[in-house]
């Protein structure tokens, strides 16, 4: 993706702006998304909405048969070793009722491509978590995932709230 400069971006209006564009799937699927508040962070606005947007859809798409999709958007800050929240960082977590994973293969999920379900049984290309590991590599983040067969996942993002004066210079080439 072409990089935006980063600025400060509203988490929960970039949440919402992405539950409007997946209104239609939502109310397809029965789907419970809820979601406590979010902070402002430092972040490229653009790359933001595509991590929201991959992490919603994967929740969407890797449902249970019969069951309704219930999603929860949760996020903590911490402040930085010297005490700042200013400079702190935050850790947000997206965790859905879905089909799950086993986590011996949660590294595979996020490179390119790698899919642990055949397109016959669900449709996609493999490129949805691998952006969202490059947008996160890009904003300075780690990037975890806990996965329950059977029972859902939770995608685990630790970001700063605030990017260094170089960070606009770090390429997001997705690979």
């Amino acid at each position: 993706t072409q990089a935006n400069p980063f600025s400060k971006v509203d988490l929960k209006k970039v949440l919402n702006e992405v539950v409007s564009d997946l209104q239609i799937r939502i109310e397809e699927t029965g789907a419970d998304i809820s979601c406590d508040s979010l902070p402002e962070i430092d972040a490229d606005p653009t790359q933001m909405r595509m991590l929201f947007q991959n992490l919603l859809s994967n929740a969407l798409k890797f449902r249970r048969p019969d069951v309704d999709p219930v999603i929860r958007i949760e996020a903590d800050v911490f402040p930085s070793d010297t005490g700042s929240l200013a400079d702190g960082r935050m850790q947000l977590r997206v965790s859905d009722n879905g089909i799950g994973f086993q986590n011996q293969y949660k590294d595979q999920i996020f490179k390119i491509f790698q899919r642990l379900h055949g397109r016959m049984e669900y449709e996609g290309t493999g490129v949805g978590l691998a952006t969202v590991r490059k947008i996160v590599e890009r904003h300075s983040g780690t990037l975890d995932a806990d996965g329950r067969p059977g029972i859902g996942a939770t995608f685990i993002l630790d970001l700063p709230l605030k990017q260094s004066e170089f960070a606009d210079l770090r390429e997001t080439s997705i690979t």
